[in-house]
């Protein structure tokens, strides 16, 4: 293990980013790959199917934020643990993560059982449409705690620098889920045609499968996952380190829908082909940042390690660095989007209100990409370096203080397109004050480390 805490420690810092970004950008890819194809089998199956699809999707964004709090905390803590040369403390938080995503998610899955009619009632669902929501979303529930465990398992991955392991599981759960999508909705061979439930047991089989490849990497090759006994009092104290973190990363990932929510009904005054239109282009934008999720999935593990190894030059050369590849990667994108915008929207609509309204968006967004790009990643800084709050604050800033208030000006002053320049400004200053703010932040934690150990 002491060959793997100083991994991230040692060595060109640009190299390490490298390095780490490149798998977990290609897993990443591949996941969403794979939602865009789960999405194009059930349009054929009808639309009561993608409708019922739809209905679940704000459920399955609020246990991806559980399993990114989670993982977050768990990558921050147990990269701190490498950086400190603790082996077993890492292997005690990795195993007592798992142990608490477990029961948390057991929680979730059979609240959520018990509330699936009236939850969808609540939120508009067609009385028709119940039955096969309920019997969607029970397979979906059941496959809850795969989906979380096996991201909190490959978060302890990361945290010892191993982004290339992780990204295979996450693309051979992909392919997998991919293989078997057509063979449970369509029926084959001796498989019925299933439609909808039909998906959700090809998704509950790979994520199952994903879980289980993780522990075994996690025991076997990593020794990051024991079975003994635990002690209390130190599972305790595991489950607070990790939910220091771990709960204000879930909720910073939680205040981006509710943000959404309220622009959508800003942009729903210009009727549904205008909303319309925001999807299209919410989809586009989506594929273009899978690069920024990337690298902000990185980031942390490598905070967390130099921040115990008291290595500040090398947090602040990484932060300079990630800044750098944002702007110009931003500016490119930017680019690349303003001469695609008349063609892009026209894959997903044919609607010339919908192509327009997503042109328009495409025409002013991208201008802030890079900027979007040093939110995320000074987000994910910030958890690595054990102070979370500061990206809550970031993200409040961005949605609730900057963006929403601008909207509602940019909508008075210049119609739609103001709604889109608000989101512009917004990114630009947020990218700006969380920039400064981790470098300050990392400099007084690591001298504030190395006085506590004097």
């Amino acid at each position: 293990m002491e060959s793997r805490s100083a991994l991230l420690t040692q060595g060109p810092v640009g190299r390490h980013l490298i390095n780490m970004t490149v798998p977990m950008l290609m897993g990443i890819t591949t996941l969403m790959a794979q939602s865009f194809i789960d999405t194009y089998f059930l349009g054929r199956v009808g639309d009561h199917a993608l409708a019922a699809y739809s209905f679940g999707f704000p459920i399955l964004m609020i246990v991806t934020s559980i399993a990114i709090g989670l993982g977050a905390g768990t990558s921050s803590v147990v990269a701190r643990a490498i950086g400190s040369n603790d082996h077993l403390r890492a292997k005690r938080l990795a195993t007592d993560s798992m142990i608490l995503s477990f029961l948390i998610t057991g929680v979730v899955a059979a609240a959520g059982m018990l509330t699936i009619n009236p939850l969808f009632r609540a939120i508009g669902a067609p009385e028709d449409m119940l039955p096969m929501i309920h019997s969607f979303m029970m397979i979906l529930y059941s496959a809850v705690p795969f989906i979380v465990l096996g991201m909190v398992g490959t978060a302890s991955m990361r945290a010892t620098g191993d982004t290339r392991l992780p990204s295979k599981l996450m693309i051979g759960a992909a392919i997998l889920n991919v293989i078997l999508d057509p063979i449970f909705i369509f029926g084959l061979g001796p498989v019925p045609a299933l439609g909808l439930n039909g998906a959700a047991i090809a998704g509950f089989i790979s994520r199952g499968l994903f879980f289980l490849a993780t522990l075994y990497f996690l025991t076997y090759r990593l020794d990051l996952v024991g079975f003994s006994k635990p002690d209390p009092l130190e599972m305790r104290r595991s489950w607070r380190d990790i939910l220091h973190v771990g709960l204000p990363a879930a909720g910073t990932n939680a205040i981006v829908p509710i943000g959404l929510t309220l622009i959508t009904a800003m942009i729903a005054d210009f009727g549904p082909k205008a909303v319309a239109g925001f999807g299209v282009a919410s989809r586009v934008e989506s594929m273009v940042l899978v690069l920024y999720y990337a690298l902000s999935a990185i980031i942390g593990p490598f905070v967390g390690q130099n921040l115990s190894a008291g290595k500040e030059d090398r947090i602040q050369a990484s932060l300079r660095l990630c800044a750098g590849f944002c702007i110009a990667s931003g500016l490119f994108i930017a680019g690349g989007l303003a001469l695609a915008s008349g063609f892009l929207p026209t894959l997903f609509s044919e609607s010339p209100e919908v192509v327009d309204v997503a042109t328009t968006f495409l025409w002013i967004a991208p201008i802030s990409y890079g900027a979007y790009g040093i939110v995320m990643v000074v987000n994910a800084a910030f958890n690595g370096l054990g102070n979370p709050m500061p990206g809550v604050m970031i993200s409040v800033t961005r949605i609730l203080m900057l963006y929403v208030p601008l909207a509602f000006a940019g909508r008075a002053l210049f119609g739609i397109a103001g709604i889109f320049g608000a989101y512009a400004v917004a990114n630009i200053l947020s990218g700006a004050l969380g920039y400064f703010w981790a470098r300050r932040a990392a400099h007084r934690l690591v001298v504030a480390r190395a006085a506590d150990s004097a």
